[in-house]
């Protein structure tokens, strides 16, 4: 992606903005007996998508 020019953060600041855009910024999980409901095959992963490492939060909103 070279012909993508942003560095006010860094190198690999504008890719990590376009797939960022292109993912999913929250999720519902349905929650039974206190146990998230998955099935057999499904998973929640946390990536980040910059070369860097970075200090991130996640905020679980329970209702």
């Amino acid at each position: 992606m070279s012909y993508l020019s942003h560095t006010y953060e860094g190198p690999d600041d504008m890719p990590a903005h376009i797939k960022a855009a292109m993912m999913p910024v929250s999720l519902s999980i349905p929650v039974t007996k206190g146990r998230m409901a998955l099935g057999t095959w499904q998973g929640i992963y946390l990536f980040e998508h910059r070369d860097a490492p970075h200090q991130r939060r996640v905020i679980a909103h329970l209702a």
